[in-house]
């Protein structure tokens, strides 16, 4: 009987060993992707960020990003905690997943809030940022932002082509007559803008608010999908790590 009650004992162990191997190459896996969502809104949609006054979405996408990056070192820390049955380094492991799960529960936290907040936002800032800020002397960021959201969304102003009108680049004339940017034009030409026809610019309505709106809103919930996601998966990492830990015998090397 005692013989039975050892070797059923060391199958349990090997098979959680296995269990948490495959666990840590899948996690491995899940923070590439983490921190590839992380990295593709910092780059490909930073022109996009630096038309929000909140900086929430911006901290999101870092967050995903050191997340990633801590996942899949820890992955590998798992692995080598794993064959090595070293409990001192599946504590470490166990404490690192731990750290990751918060991580990861306060990026779908923080996608959801700002989730929440964002038609406020938009509306409240979008408008004073396009009419003050485009075009101005020390805001290239912005005026570069502005002419890609309006070409890629097919849009013209904050609300409609009107808003244009208040904009200190055209009041101050440094428009050059235009009365909209030439990136409100359908066909895009230098000069395209003195014309603000139906047939010449792009009228949505809502206008570029309820584009941009529509766009974040589509990512943050991918951000906290992602998130939240990963982190559920998580605890079963946890468990067969706390498992394995509680297999391993007392007089395993420190």
């Amino acid at each position: 009987m005692g013989e039975y009650v050892e070797k059923h004992d060391t199958c349990g162990t090997i098979c959680l060993k296995y269990l948490l191997f495959i666990f840590n190459f899948f996690f491995w896996l899940a923070g590439g992707v983490v921190m590839a969502v992380g990295i593709w809104t910092l780059v490909e949609k930073s022109d996009y960020i630096s038309l929000l006054s909140s900086s929430t979405y911006a901290a999101t996408a870092y967050i995903l990003v050191v997340a990633g990056v801590i996942v899949m070192l820890t992955g590998i820390l798992g692995c080598c905690a794993t064959f090595k049955e070293r409990r001192s380094l599946l504590r470490v492991y166990f404490c690192l997943l731990l750290f990751i799960f918060v991580l990861e529960i306060l990026a779908g936290i923080l996608a959801y809030v700002y989730y929440q907040q964002l038609s406020d936002d938009l509306k409240t800032n979008l408008r004073v940022t396009m009419i003050e800020k485009y075009r101005m002397p020390d805001q290239l960021h912005i005026t570069k932002a502005v002419d890609k959201l309006q070409q890629e969304f097919r849009c013209c102003g904050s609300n409609n082509s009107r808003d244009w009108r208040e904009s200190r680049w055209v009041t101050s004339g440094q428009s050059g007559d235009r009365i909209v940017p030439d990136s409100c034009c359908k066909t895009m030409t230098v000069g395209c803008g003195k014309r603000d026809h139906p047939s010449n610019i792009y009228r949505v309505e809502g206008g570029c608010i309820t584009k941009l709106e529509g766009f974040i809103m589509a990512h943050l919930k991918i951000i906290g999908a992602v998130g939240i996601g990963i982190a559920c998966v998580q605890i079963f990492g946890m468990i067969f790590t706390c498992c394995l830990y509680r297999n391993l015998k007392a007089d395993t090397p420190y």
